[in-house]
């Protein structure tokens, strides 16, 4: 399946690799489709390939790092 969301992430967070992180701990392929940093705040529109199951995971360890997860659809 392929979802595409937006994420929201916290200043905090804009040095982490997370797109990295749930592309090889969840076994789906995030695919940036368009995005922007600054030093407060940043957001990207991803992508998400891979089963269902799988993509669930990833979005629920985004969540748990505060980033915000706004769900556009199936792709």
């Amino acid at each position: 399946m392929k979802l595409k969301v937006e994420l929201t992430f916290p200043g905090q967070l804009k040095d982490e690799p997370i797109i990295y992180h749930i592309g090889q701990k969840y076994n789906i392929i995030p695919n940036i489709i368009e995005a922007s940093f600054s030093t407060k705040t940043g957001w990207a529109l991803l992508v998400l390939e891979g089963e269902q199951a799988e993509i669930d995971k990833a979005l629920e360890f985004v969540r748990n790092k505060n980033i915000g997860i706004n769900v556009v659809g199936n792709v």
